[in-house]
């Protein structure tokens, strides 16, 4: 599978490190940046980028790093067609992906020790979609509103 990284300082070394461990588990690896440690770099360049890979990358997914994976998460999901998480536990993580479709996970690097980190990551890309109607139903909400602000169902 492939799958997009992207990170400011706050996240660099974590990423650099999934991005080893991933590529050892066989997956096409895309490192996005930061490719320098610079301390006052911003994210959301690196999670827009992020995200609109992933997006123009069907079947691919993508991971977001910074210190606490908030403004990661939200950075990414600014891009139209981005579902992005912010995982904390391993149950997050595999809900987000069964119930919500999420090809994009935010981890705080400050949050968790790499072998957390690691284990989210991989319960992320090891979980796919339930397919269940419910779920699809509200994926598809949000996806008409992307598509049509105006068009909010209530």
């Amino acid at each position: 599978m492939r799958i997009y990284l992207g990170s400011d300082h706050a996240g660099f070394e974590l990423k650099a490190a999934l991005v080893q461990h991933l590529t050892a588990a066989g997956h096409d690896v895309v490192d996005l940046g930061a490719h320098i440690y610079e301390s006052l770099d911003d994210y959301p360049p690196f999670c827009l980028e992020t995200g609109r890979s992933v997006v123009a990358d069907p079947g691919s997914l993508g991971v977001v790093i910074g210190g606490s994976g908030n403004g990661e998460q939200i950075a990414a999901n600014k891009v139209v067609g981005v579902r992005a998480i912010l995982a904390w536990s391993t149950e997050t993580a595999q809900l987000g992906r069964q119930h919500n479709d999420a090809n994009v996970i935010s981890i705080g690097a400050r949050m968790h020790d790499e072998a957390t980190a690691f284990s989210l990551v991989d319960t992320f890309i090891a979980t796919d979609f339930s397919h269940d109607e419910r779920h699809q139903r509200r994926i598809d909400l949000v996806s008409a509103y992307e598509a049509d602000p105006k068009r909010l169902h209530v």
